[in-house]
């Protein structure tokens, strides 16, 4: 019986793209396994689980332990978990892990924006990431990179030869797609929407580029009068304000809303009520966000940088994110072209039909395959 151990533990509130990958992940998993093959799912009850996992079944285990990844006690809690359950191989979807497993190893990489971005973290936190990276990179015997991207990034930035890391990307989850007119006017009606705006929707970390957005949107505003509002969605960091200072200093604030968080069920409707997703992140390990808009049937213009084009394609409007006079040019382009946003909408709902969890599950399957060996 081989015996394949998927780290849930990081299914929780604290790991909000980690922990979907891991529960898309493991749900997608448990229906490529064949006669011999069991899924054991590694999890911590003290702490729950956020995102929903596949239930112990015939060929799905839970494995409960106490111990959190932030804990100094997986370096032998973990292994010795491992040993009892006789693991075949080890997952890790995050690179606080155990650094000694015991069993052959596979290793998810998501990004370098710490790196990228020194000013989002401490100097003390960087070299904490980087040493925890580089110690969670020699644990492993093979790494998983979820864009291409991603890959060459950390091909340059550590000792890892091409052959060591694959690219697997990710995937929207089913319930984006387009959503009839009844379920976008009651997400309309209970988020007290406009008939008519612009969305973006992710965190406000400087990464993320809003100030050049707000920037770009008071030239759309001045040059395009009927522009519809933009509607900023998402978690809010509040140690970064200079995008709610940018709207005040630009006057925008009959033209720039901030929705705030907004429940995971709305999300669909959100993006499906959308004239245009804008996303102008500086850089992005895959890009989700660009992803789920394409998929609920809205155009999306984007940045033309990191992983972005790999999920974009040939479906989306590209920008230089460094030049908000860019940025508005593009929207300014589209915005009042109805003809142009329903034929990249179109195109959009391909590009996203390209990305499915069943191949990023069977994907990553083959890769725990060759591990067994």
């Amino acid at each position: 019986m081989k015996r394949y151990v998927l780290d849930a533990r990081t299914a929780t509130a604290h790991f909000p793209g980690i922990g979907r990958y891991v529960s898309q992940l493991a749900r997608h998993l448990v229906p490529q396994l064949v006669a011999g093959e069991k899924l054991l799912l590694l999890h911590n009850p003290q702490a729950g689980t956020d995102w929903p996992l596949p239930a112990p079944q015939t060929n799905v285990q839970w494995v409960e332990t106490a111990v959190s990844p932030f804990a100094f006690a997986q370096q032998w809690h973990i292994p010795r978990l491992l040993r009892q359950v006789n693991a075949t191989v080890y997952h890790s979807a995050y690179s606080l892990m155990p650094y000694r497993p015991g069993v052959p190893t596979l290793l998810t990489l998501y990004d370098l924006i710490p790196e990228q971005f020194p000013q989002l973290v401490s100097p003390q936190a960087r070299l904490l990431a980087r040493l925890t990276t580089r110690l969670a990179l020699r644990a492993s015997h093979h790494c998983l990179a979820i864009s291409e991207a991603t890959r060459q990034q950390f091909l340059a930035h550590y000792p890892l030869q091409p052959g060591q890391i694959a690219t697997i990307p990710l995937a929207a989850d089913d319930q984006f797609t387009p959503q009839a007119a009844t379920a976008v006017t009651a997400v309309r009606h209970k988020l007290n929407l406009p008939q008519n705006y612009v969305l973006y929707l992710g965190i406000n970390k400087p990464h993320k580029n809003l100030a050049r957005l707000v920037a770009a949107w008071a030239t759309v505003v001045n040059e395009l009068p009927t522009a519809p509002p933009l509607l900023i969605a998402g978690r809010w960091d509040e140690r970064y304000e200079a995008v709610k200072t940018a709207v005040t200093q630009h006057n925008l604030h009959d033209h720039i809303r901030f929705l705030g968080p907004v429940d995971d069920a709305d999300l669909p409707a959100l993006y499906s009520g959308a004239r245009l997703f804008v996303f102008p992140s500086l850089a992005e390990g895959f890009g989700l966000p660009v992803l789920e808009a394409m998929a609920c049937g809205t155009a999306v213009a984007c940045s033309q940088t990191s992983s972005l084009p790999e999920v974009g394609g040939d479906a989306v409007a590209y920008f230089d994110p460094t030049d908000s006079q860019a940025i508005a040019q593009t929207l300014l382009a589209l915005l009042p072209d109805a003809a142009t946003l329903d034929e990249m909408a179109q195109r959009g709902l391909g590009q996203a039909a390209r990305f499915r969890w069943e191949e990023t599950a069977v994907a990553t399957l083959t890769h725990y395959r060759r591990l067994a060996q």
